[in-house]
């Protein structure tokens, strides 16, 4: 399973430790990267998903998982968040109707 927000994009960086004596290791920074489960009100279930801890601060921000969907262009999501993006929109047409 990759290393990934599916919000944010953020993956695995490598850079070097340094010793007290300035010997460099190469070295991996990994993503604070979280199994969560999110509500979403349109589908009226829960979605789980894996996120950074940014990630969750960033859909909390723009007002739940739906606001966040639905706010975000098509070609900027995770491609696994299309097809809940689709169900999303049908959702909320079958409401409206």
């Amino acid at each position: 399973m990759s290393r990934r927000c599916m919000i944010t994009g953020k993956t695995p960086v490598s850079g070097n430790n340094v010793s007290h004596a300035l010997n460099r290791t190469r070295r991996r920074f990994m993503p604070n990267i979280q199994q969560t489960t999110l509500f979403s009100e349109a589908l009226n279930r829960n979605v789980k998903m894996r996120l950074t801890a940014r990630g969750l601060r960033t859909v909390d921000h723009k007002g739940g998982l739906d606001a966040f969907i639905l706010g975000t262009a098509l070609t900027k999501l995770d491609p696994s968040l299309r097809p809940l993006k689709a169900q999303i929109q049908e959702a909320l047409a079958k409401k409206a109707s």
